[in-house]
């Protein structure tokens, strides 16, 4: 089976999902009560599967889709103010063709990158039980079993970080005992087993408001990531 074939069967199942009742219940009222800005259009209200270039050699992992971001167009990143910092940085380091990010039929697309998330949909007040955390894990496991060109995983905040370190030490990868504290540009090097971790602020409006996230640390982030996966073999652009 080749990667295409795989993610589109992998994005069928999760698209199915109603493991986690809380997040079903509010991803669906979300999309029916919507927001006023929105009122007129649409909303995904299911779980968002990941986007990207299945030849990817760099994985982007954030927390969840927005309430009336991703949890509306259906794409990561998509339609809120976190995935305008995001993309605009992608654009910047050549890993997208385009820096604007309004819908899932924009022409938005990117080059040697891969995003996707820890949990898959919209939880209240941006905050996952440890449960749904669980019940999502397989999802993001299939996908670093069938992106296998990825060499680099830049993990967007605390959340993604520790849950990519811990599903890479279940897999058998030498992660450190006790796993490295999430920090903006930590670095967890596992040889040639790989894939790196990187750890970054995530593009929140609570971080990109305040400066605790600058537009130029995304992007230092983001050229580290290409360096790291061409030193392992990959690339982060064709």
């Amino acid at each position: 089976m080749n990667v295409e074939t795989a993610l589109k069967r992998l994005e069928q199942q999760l698209v199915r999902c109603r493991r986690c009742p809380r997040l079903v219940e509010w991803r669906e009222h979300v999309a029916v009560a919507k927001r006023a800005a929105f009122a007129e259009r649409d909303y995904w209200g299911r779980p968002v599967p990941g986007f990207g270039d299945p030849a990817a050699a760099i994985l982007v992992v954030g927390l969840a889709p927005a309430a009336h971001g991703a949890n509306r167009t259906g794409r990561m990143f998509t339609g809120d103010r976190s995935g305008d910092f995001l993309y605009a940085a992608l654009h910047r380091a050549g890993l997208a063709n385009q820096a604007r990010c309004s819908a899932r039929d924009d022409g938005l697309k990117l080059n040697g990158v891969y995003i996707t998330a820890a949990v898959r949909c919209a939880p209240p007040a941006n905050k996952p039980s440890a449960e749904e955390r669980d019940n999502c894990r397989a999802f993001l496991e299939r996908e670093l079993e069938i992106l296998r060109r990825v060499r680099v995983v830049l993990a967007l905040g605390g959340y993604a970080f520790d849950q990519v370190l811990r599903i890479l030490r279940d897999r058998g990868r030498p992660v450190p005992r006790p796993a490295p504290r999430f920090r903006h540009g930590q670095e967890v090097d596992l040889g040639r087993q790989g894939p790196a971790v990187l750890g970054s602020y995530h593009p929140s409006q609570q971080n990109t408001f305040t400066g605790r996230l600058t537009p130029a640390m995304l992007d230092d982030a983001l050229a580290r990531a290409v360096a790291l996966a061409a030193r392992a073999g990959g690339s982060g652009r064709k």
